[in-house]
Formats: C-alpha cells, sequence, structure tokens
C-alpha cells in the first residue's frame, strides 16, 4: 500500500483507549495515542504519537520480558518513574528501556501542560509485562494480543 507523507497528528486517535482491565484502565484516562506504525502497516516495530494531559500516565509502572522500547520527547515536561529514581525530562530527551531489565518504567504528567511523545517498541513474539507495584501480569497471546492475569495467574 503506497501512501503520501501525513501529518502525525492527522493520524486518528486509536478508538481503544487501552487494554488494561478495570480497575487499571481508569488510570490512564488522560492518555490519547495515534498509532503512527499501525497507519503505515508496519510490522516489525510500533511507534506511538502519545499525549498526556496533567496527571495523566503513560502506564502503569512496568517493564517487558523481551520488548525493548523507546521514547522522545516532543513537548512539555513529563517525569520519567524509573524504579524507584525519577527523572525530570525535556523537548528533546529521550530514553530507552532494554527487555529484562528487571526495572519498572512509566512516565508521569505532573506538569498543567500537555505532555507530547513518540513511543517506540519491537514486536517481539511471546513477551510479558510485569507490573511490580500492581497485582498485574500481562502475557501476549500467539495472536499478539494482551491477556492480562493477577500475579498468582488467575485472569481478570
Amino acid at each position: 500500500m503506497k501512501r503520501q507523507p501525513v501529518a502525525a497528528e492527522a493520524i486518528p486517535l486509536n478508538d481503544q483507549k487501552t487494554v488494561y482491565p478495570q480497575p487499571f484502565a481508569a488510570m490512564v484516562e488522560g492518555r490519547d495515542k495515534r498509532k503512527l506504525g499501525d497507519f503505515f502497516g508496519l510490522k516489525n516495530f510500533g511507534i506511538n504519537l502519545t499525549c498526556l494531559s496533567p496527571g495523566a500516565i503513560s502506564a502503569l509502572l512496568h517493564y517487558h520480558s523481551k520488548q525493548d522500547e523507546f521514547i522522545y520527547i516532543l513537548e512539555g515536561t513529563p517525569t520519567l518513574v524509573l524504579g524507584d529514581a525519577e527523572y525530570l525530562m525535556n523537548p528533546g530527551d529521550c530514553y530507552g528501556f532494554k527487555a529484562a531489565s528487571g526495572v519498572g518504567s512509566q512516565l508521569v504528567n505532573n506538569s498543567e501542560g500537555i505532555v507530547k511523545y513518540l513511543e517506540i517498541g519491537d514486536r517481539s513474539e511471546g513477551d510479558e509485562a510485569e507490573y511490580p507495584n500492581d497485582d498485574l501480569k500481562a502475557i501476549q497471546t500467539q495472536s499478539g494480543q494482551w491477556r492480562f492475569v493477577h500475579k498468582d495467574g488467575t485472569a481478570y
């Protein structure tokens, strides 16, 4: 499929706000994503233009077993929570999250303005996500969908 270049902000917002089960879905209410990679049919990696309203978080604190992730801040001043440490980020700052690090991460918008950033992740098969602060674990199915379970393995 051949497409012309397009303004990233013209790509529709993702209809599905989150794949988290409740009560966790409510925690990312102030987050909007434009799935740029999916729009162009990319298969090997995903890239999202993500916007956080004041007070919003990017995701629950988490880390992946197989997927590397990368963020690049375009606008605003989010706080990167990385394990027990916090770092104020500015436009032009970036950070890479190596798979299987065991260090949870998330972005938090503690500012009064909007935060916009690019998030990039590979699409490694068989990935799992651990949520150290929550009774939650995500397991990627063979079809690429996420299945959420409690830490004891029971389904949500």
